[in-house]
């Protein structure tokens, strides 16, 4: 394990990253993360218009800041912001300029894998995470500069890749021996420890955090997350152009049949946040992303009281299996 996991692992209570839910991730739910034990995360492109984005980096940092001041002896974890390497995300430039300023610890980086992102983040000490569905996108990820990766396996909620995790996992590690997490349906501590067992550092957890109290989803997606299982995810690249999961009831309720969705376009991928592609987005809004793995959540909770049933089931787990804690 690279120095970088070691020293991250360190300050948690569990080898968790909360993933960055589109619009739903918000320093609420970043803070709460954090304060528990786990990595907390949020895309800087969930903080509209940009310049709110400066708001919630001081709210957090300063937010975290005052909880180690009053508890020293249980520091909040580092947290992490998502950027969008993808060229139709306009304001790039800007959201790295404050990364910068705020000295992001952890930077997320998805859909696409540029340098002088990392450089950027590299310049005051951050380190890169960053996404990949198959081994030769990690490849040029590490090749280009990024610290680690994020193997998004089968089952992930949102974009979502299509290799087992075990196969994902092996090959990675095959090469690279740096921080690497597995997101793909992991909602319970067994599962965040099957996760290590398999050769991550981490697990890369979303969908379970939807349905908490601090979330900016909606009372019916939530309750949604809690009542359906995986039987009602449809694996589909028509919303983004990229190949994703969502929750089937939210695509009926849209007018679509999820059982005959047409083929999308990779061109009609757009994050831009003015001009005339600043609307497309909005299937996000209308359509719900979800892994497979919400058959393990039963209850809207909040963030804190979620980590804390992570963490009883990933203790169960190691006793389970006779393993030191």
């Amino acid at each position: 394990m690279a120095h970088q996991a070691t020293d991250i692992l360190r300050q948690l209570r569990l080898p968790v990253i909360g993933s960055p839910l589109f619009i739903i991730s918000n320093p609420k739910l970043v803070l709460a993360q954090c304060k528990a034990g786990i990595v907390g995360s949020m895309p800087a492109l969930n903080a509209r218009p940009g310049p709110v984005l400066e708001d919630w980096l001081r709210e957090i940092t300063e937010g975290l800041a005052e909880h180690n001041a009053k508890h020293p002896e249980r520091p909040a974890a580092p947290f992490a912001i998502n950027q969008i390497v993808h060229k139709s995300n306009d304001r790039l430039e800007h959201d790295m300029a404050l990364i910068v300023k705020y000295k992001v610890p952890i930077v997320i980086t998805s859909l696409g894998a540029r340098p002088e992102i990392n450089d950027a983040a590299h310049s005051y000490g951050g380190i890169v995470l960053h996404d990949i569905i198959n081994n030769g996108f990690a490849r040029k990820a590490i090749e280009k500069g990024a610290d680690g990766l994020i193997a998004v396996a089968a089952g992930a909620g949102g974009h979502a890749g299509t290799k087992s995790p075990f196969a994902l996992v092996q090959e990675i590690r095959d090469w690279f021996d740096g921080p690497l997490a597995l997101s793909g349906a992991i909602a319970t501590g067994g599962a965040i420890l099957a996760a290590q067992a398999m050769g991550a550092d981490f697990a890369y957890i979303g969908s379970a955090f939807i349905a908490t109290e601090e979330a900016n989803a909606s009372a019916d997606y939530k309750q949604a997350i809690v009542e359906r299982t995986s039987d009602d995810i449809v694996y589909s690249n028509l919303f983004t152009g990229v190949h994703g999961n969502y929750l089937a009831p939210s695509i009926r309720a849209a007018g679509l049949d999820p059982a005959n969705l047409p083929e999308g376009d990779l061109k009609t991928m757009n994050f831009a946040t003015e001009g005339a592609g600043a609307g497309k987005p909005k299937a996000w809004r209308d359509i719900w992303g979800c892994g497979q793995g919400i058959g393990a959540i039963h209850a809207i909770t909040s963030a804190s009281a979620a980590v804390e049933r992570l963490e009883r089931e990933y203790r169960a787990a190691r006793e389970r299996l006779s393993l030191p804690a």
